[in-house]
C-alpha cells in the first residue's frame, strides 16, 4: 500500500458484505437506554450484537469470508482455531453454506463452548481438541490446513472478515437518525474496529470512535503508541473475548486512522457493569460485551448532552463463570477483603476480634483455621465484606487499635490467587 492510498476498507465492500448476509444474519436492535442516558446526561443507544443468532458479531466476519471462497476452495474444506465466539460463527457458516471444516479448540475449552459449536456446525463441522492453549490449537489448524491446501478463516486479520464486521456500522446508520457524536467499540484483534471505524468513516466522518479495551489486555493501546503491531508478553485471559497478545496488522493501519482514542477498561469494572446489565436491563453479556458500557464512566465528562452508540459486543456468558465475575466485582468495587490474621492461642481471642474489630455492617464471608497447639500463634485467613466501601480504613485502623497481627491478600496477587 503506497504512503497515499488510504488503509480505510471501502463502504462498497462493507455493503455488498451486507447483501451477503442480509439472508441469514437479521439486523441487531439498536436500542435507545433509558437508564444509561439518564446516568451520564447523554442520549445512549445499545447495539445488541449479543442478540445475533450465535450470540455475536463473529458471524458475520466469518460467515462473509466463507462465502467468497471459490468452488475449489469449498472443495478443499476451510480450517480455524478458536476457544469462543469465532469458532461458533464458523460453524454457523459451515452448516449453512454445506462446506466441511475443522476447529481446533484448547482442550481445556469448556464443554458448553464445546457443544456450541458442535450444535450450530452439526455434520458439517469436525471439533479437534488438542493443546493446551490457543495456541497450540492455533499452530496444529495452521498446520493442518496448509498440508490439505484448505483455507484457514481468521478471527480478525483478514480483508473480508474485516469487511463482514463492519455491517454492523450499517446497521446502526441504518437504524438511526440523529447524528451519532461517539461510538464506542469494544477491541481484542482489530476486526470490528476496523471494519465499523471505515464505514464510519466514509459515512459519518463527524462522529469520534473510541475503542474498548480491557486493561489486562491492552494490545491495541499499545501498538497504537508504538506505531507497530506489539506482541504482550503476557495478557489477563479473563476479558477472553477481547484479550489478545497482537491485534492484526491490517487492523492497525485502519485503527491509526479510524479511532479518536482508546481507553483501558479494569476487569473489575467489566465485572461490575456485567453484573448491572444483567440486574437493571436483564441484558445478558459476556466479559467483552460489557466493555464499551464499563468504558461509559471513563469518558462521562466527553459524551455529557451528546449522542452515543455502544456496541455490546456479545452474550455467550457461561454462568459457571458467574462466581467467579462476582468475586472480581466485589474486589474492585472494594467491598471484598482477604487477610490473612495471626491470632494468639488462646480462649476468646476470636471473640475478641469479632467485638472489637469487625464493625456493625461488616460479615465474614470465609474463615479457614486449624489450631497448631506447639505454636503462640496460628495463622487464620478471613474475608471480610462491607457494605461501603469507606468502611475499609476504619476496620484497618480498629485492626491497628487492638494490635492485630495480619497481613492484606489483596494486593499480593501471587499469594491471593493461590489461597483464595
Amino acid at each position: 500500500m503506497s504512503s497515499t492510498q488510504s488503509p480505510l476498507v471501502a463502504a462498497d465492500k462493507i455493503l455488498q458484505a451486507k447483501i451477503t448476509l442480509k439472508d441469514v444474519v437479521p439486523p441487531t436492535p439498536l436500542q435507545f437506554n433509558q437508564q444509561l442516558s439518564e446516568k451520564y446526561g447523554a442520549r445512549i443507544y445499545l447495539k445488541r450484537e449479543d442478540l445475533n443468532i450465535v450470540r455475536s458479531y463473529k458471524i458475520r466476519g466469518a460467515f462473509n469470508k466463507i462465502a467468497s471462497l471459490s468452488d475449489q476452495q469449498r472443495a478443499n474444506g476451510i480450517f480455524c482455531a478458536s476457544a469462543g465466539n469465532h469458532a461458533q460463527g464458523v460453524a454457523y457458516a459451515c452448516f449453512h453454506q454445506k462446506i466441511h471444516g475443522k476447529i481446533y479448540m484448547p482442550t481445556p475449552t469448556t464443554s458448553q463452548k464445546i457443544d456450541r459449536v458442535r450444535m450450530f456446525g452439526k455434520e458439517f463441522v469436525e471439533v479437534i481438541l488438542i493443546g493446551d492453549t490457543f495456541d497450540d490449537a492455533n499452530s496444529r489448524a495452521v498446520k493442518d490446513c496448509e498440508a490439505a491446501g484448505g483455507t484457514f478463516v481468521p478471527p480478525f486479520d483478514d480483508e473480508k472478515v474485516i469487511e463482514g464486521q463492519g455491517t454492523v456500522a450499517a446497521e446502526i446508520l441504518d437504524e438511526i437518525s440523529e447524528p451519532i457524536d461517539y461510538l464506542l467499540v469494544p477491541i481484542g484483534g482489530g476486526g470490528l474496529s476496523a471494519g465499523v471505524g471505515s464505514y464510519f468513516k466514509a459515512l459519518s466522518p463527524k462522529t469520534k470512535i473510541i475503542g474498548a479495551e480491557p486493561l489486562g489486555a491492552p494490545a491495541m493501546k499499545k501498538s497504537l503508541e508504538a506505531g507497530q503491531v506489539v506482541t504482550l508478553e503476557s495478557i489477563d485471559k479473563f476479558v477472553d473475548g477481547a484479550a489478545v497478545q497482537s491485534v492484526g496488522k491490517r487492523n492497525l493501519e485502519i485503527c491509526k486512522e479510524v479511532l479518536s482514542e482508546v481507553v483501558l477498561v479494569p476487569e473489575g469494572k467489566v465485572c461490575t457493569t456485567l453484573l448491572e446489565l444483567y440486574n437493571n436491563e436483564g441484558i445478558i453479556v459476556e466479559p467483552a460485551g460489557a466493555l464499551t458500557t464499563a468504558a461509559l464512566d471513563l469518558v462521562a465528562g466527553q459524551i455529557k448532552g451528546k449522542t452515543v452508540v455502544a456496541i455490546v459486543s456479545g452474550g455467550n456468558n457461561d454462568i459457571i463463570r458467574m462466581a467467579e465475575i462476582k468475586e472480581r466485582s466485589m474486589l474492585y468495587e472494594g467491598l471484598r477483603h482477604y487477610f490473612i490474621v495471626k491470632f494468639p492461642q488462646r480462649a476468646g481471642a476470636l471473640k475478641e476480634f469479632l467485638v472489637n474489630v469487625l464493625g456493625p455492617n461488616d460479615d465474614i464471608i470465609l474463615f479457614e483455621y486449624t489450631k497448631k497447639t506447639a505454636r503462640e500463634n496460628g495463622p487464620a485467613m478471613i474475608g471480610i465484606e462491607l457494605k461501603d466501601r469507606n468502611d475499609f480504613q476504619s476496620l484497618l485502623d480498629r485492626m491497628k487499635a487492638y494490635n492485630i497481627n495480619y497481613q492484606l491478600l489483596n494486593n499480593k496477587p501471587e499469594l491471593f490467587g493461590m489461597l483464595v
